[in-house]
């Protein structure tokens, strides 16, 4: 009999095993009638970005869930995938082009496009090979990329579809804008973060004074901000300041007069009651001015510096200005008093700089009519969110959502198909790099007069047209001197669409067959930003909501219940763990006891132990193999109480993943191997109480439960220790 050794050496099993399951497309998925499916669409990691312990978890459970339905005779799709995560990889290329000594602005649109497209897809191998080591048996024959021909045509053809039936539209709005990144946000993509900032209390004097009163002093954290100021506003049942409305103050530092207005939204509890209105630089004041028909002025450009508008402190960045402003406030005698103030500030969700309120015309999509057809979706259990509480998040975002902007000023990614006739839109404003590499700017309608129309657009950085301007949308360039609308499609656009496009991009019968899918696992992190807007989308394409359940993990700290940081020093690297402890071992200890919606803690020592575990696992079962003696013929009531309780086993992981409780069934099965069939059974069947017959039957069935939380290890039993020859990954679940 062939003899294997003493302890499980993962190195020598996982690629082999990988392999062979490859080999014998043991991961294909291909429809079938009357037969049952089971779906999930992987959610696209990012493809520039090396696996860590957030892939890892969400691998894991997913791989879990298909080798479980796969085994259990259901047609079983894992659809794999990547995202070209726009403004995150630009930003990490930039870095990368900052140290050649180089900087995007070097470059024309389409060979920037060109050399991240490179960089990325050599990077997106490593990400694929990655999640292969942790055993993901996903069907790569339908693997696809956010970036792929086939995608991009999809995702622009859903945005012609939504301007026809007019739920797509350009104005210029207040967008949340990162100064770093040069790009606007959504709502969504906005990070809060409490810091301790100033609170101003400055003195605006009265144009003409009243008997008891000169001033009227507001407080703000924004004095840098006050050029752009267009009124001051008061609640209108503030008694202190009811005779002021329809007067005029002085605008410190400048030679303006702006009027003092009433207004509901201001809270008379808030500093001095009075609040500034400087429409271009806050959303609260944007609307305020909106209702009072005020100016709009903006004072911050769109790389953070101060403008003309701003005097003497032109060109400062704004933390410059805002001490330079504070300075002459004091020296003029307008500041009246500084306090400390603790405050909520947004930032960008990739680089963390402090958001700025700007005012840019961008492409909305109207998202109330789709969020009510998401809402009925929740109402009717269509989908359904697993996770406490999480559902409440999602209803409360789809009832008090706001319009989508969905432009980003960056070049990866998919470019709005938006054309701009230049002789009709002459206010069009142009950046491009001429033929001896320099940069231009300037308005279309005057540069025509020194290039030509070919020479701007081959060079064409960056375009921006008036909120009037008149444009096209077409999925071909159409004939004549056009410009294509430089702002590409936020990232979450096209992952938005994911399981419609990827499905349908595989072909119309994979699409037929397996939409809507059954469940969709990902980071309760992301369930606005990404899990809502499939939602919204998949609904609007196809009139079905694109998963049945919703499976949220919560985010993997550490075993002190700490964020993992680079800075604490506590970052667990999978394919570290993987070369050290075995995939197995990373895997079972990931999800063991977790439960939807929530974090979970993870660190060496539970990784050692589930490396104790799978020897556990090893040894059983070469003792069973080997050194139990075959002739025990056991007991008939220990036979059957052992039967008896093997199908209890079975019924309770059966039940447990059924139900999506991973978590549970993953920490049910190590009790149940380890304290039950090891110490118990195993001691039974020496003392020959119960037969040889059964302990093999139990060991096969139990490698059959583990099989889909630690595949290599158990797929390695299976070949090796019990010269089977079949592949366990295509047998039947255990009934």
């Amino acid at each position: 009999m062939k003899q294997v050794a003493k302890t499980y050496d993962s190195k020598k099993y996982e690629k082999r095993i990988y392999s062979l399951w490859e080999k014998n497309k043991s991961f294909k998925a291909e429809p079938q009638k009357n037969k049952k499916q089971f779906s999930i669409i992987m959610p696209p990691p990012n493809a520039n970005d090396p696996l860590h312990t957030g892939h890892a978890i969400f691998l894991t459970i997913e791989d879990i869930l298909i080798r479980f339905h796969r085994m259990a005779n259901e047609v079983s799709l894992w659809l794999p995938g990547a995202d070209h995560a726009g403004i995150e990889t630009q930003y990490v290329f930039e870095k990368k082009l900052a140290k050649e000594g180089k900087s995007r602005f070097d470059f024309d649109r389409t060979t920037l496009y060109k050399i991240i497209y490179k960089y990325v897809k050599q990077n997106s191998k490593i990400v694929i090979s990655q999640m292969k080591k942790i055993g993901a048996s996903a069907d790569w024959s339908k693997f696809k990329f956010t970036l792929d021909d086939d995608i991009v045509k999809l995702v622009l053809t859903t945005f012609k579809k939504l301007s026809q039936d007019n739920l797509v539209y350009r104005a210029q709005r207040l967008v949340n804008y990162c100064t770093h990144c040069g790009t606007g946000y959504s709502e969504l993509e906005v990070e809060y973060q409490e810091r301790q900032d100033k609170l101003y209390f400055i003195s605006y004097p009265l144009v003409r004074k009243t008997t008891n009163k000169q001033e009227i002093v507001v407080a703000t954290t924004r004095p840098e901000t006050m050029f752009g100021d267009t009124a001051v506003a008061v609640n209108p049942k503030d008694k202190r300041y009811q005779d002021l409305v329809g007067k005029f103050v002085k605008l410190p530092l400048t030679n303006r007069e702006i009027p003092i207005i009433a207004d509901e939204m201001v809270d008379l509890n808030f500093g001095s009651g009075a609040l500034k209105i400087t429409p271009f630089h806050s959303k609260a004041d944007w609307e305020i001015a909106s209702r009072h028909n005020l100016e709009m002025i903006q004072v911050i450009d769109f790389t953070g510096r101060m403008n003309s508008q701003a005097l003497e402190f032109e060109g400062l960045k704004i933390k410059e200005a805002r001490e330079k402003v504070v300075e002459k406030l004091k020296k003029e005698g307008y500041l009246q008093k500084e306090i400390d103030y603790t405050h909520e500030v947004g930032v960008c969700y990739r680089c963390g700089t402090i958001i700025e309120p700007l005012p840019l015309a961008q492409f909305f999509v109207k998202t109330k009519p789709l969020a009510q057809k998401a809402l009925k979706a929740l109402d009717n259990k269509e989908t359904i969110i697993l996770g406490a509480g999480r559902e409440k998040i999602l209803r409360d975002w789809l009832t008090n959502i706001e319009d989508w902007n969905i432009s980003r000023q960056i070049v990866w990614g998919i470019r709005i198909p938006v054309y701009y006739n230049v002789s009709q839109n002459p206010e069009l404003v142009v950046e491009f790099l001429n033929d001896k590499r320099q940069l231009i700017k300037g308005k279309i309608s005057e540069l025509l007069k020194n290039y030509s129309f070919k020479e701007i657009k081959n060079g064409l950085q960056s375009l921006k047209a008036p909120t009037t301007a008149k444009f096209i949308v077409s999925l071909k360039e159409p004939k004549g001197e056009y410009l294509q609308e430089t702002d590409v499609f936020d990232t979450w656009f096209s992952s938005g669409q994911w399981p419609v496009i990827t499905l349908k991009a595989n072909g119309k019968k994979y699409f037929d067959y397996f939409y809507p899918t059954t469940v969709m696992e990902t980071g309760y992190d992301i369930l606005t930003r990404w899990v809502m807007r499939m939602m919204l989308l998949g609904i609007y394409l196809t009139g079905k909501s694109p998963f049945k359940y919703v499976y949220l993990h919560g985010l993997v700290r550490d075993e002190q219940g700490r964020k993992m940081s680079k800075s604490f020093g506590n970052v667990i690297d999978p394919i570290e763990v993987i070369d050290k402890y075995g995939a197995d071992s990373l895997r079972i200890a990931l999800v063991s006891g977790t439960t939807w919606g929530n974090d979970s803690n993870i660190g060496e020592e539970k990784i050692k132990g589930a490396r104790n575990f799978s020897n556990k696992i090893w040894n059983a079962s070469r003792f069973v193999a080997y050194y139990l003696d075959k002739n025990i013929k056991g007991t008939k009531k220990a036979d059957k109480n052992f039967d008896k309780k093997l199908e209890e086993v079975i019924k309770s992981i059966t039940s447990n993943l059924e139900k999506l409780r991973v978590g549970q069934a993953a920490a049910i099965l190590q009790n149940e191997f380890w304290h039950w069939f090891c110490d118990k059974a195993l001691e039974q069947a020496k003392k020959g109480e119960i037969s040889a017959l059964k302990i093999e039957q139990g060991l096969e069935t139990f490698l059959k439960l583990l099989h889909p939380f630690m595949p290599f290890i158990t797929e390695a039993i299976w070949q090796d220790v019990l010269n089977k020859k079949s592949l366990l990954i295509k047998e039947s679940w255990p009934k």
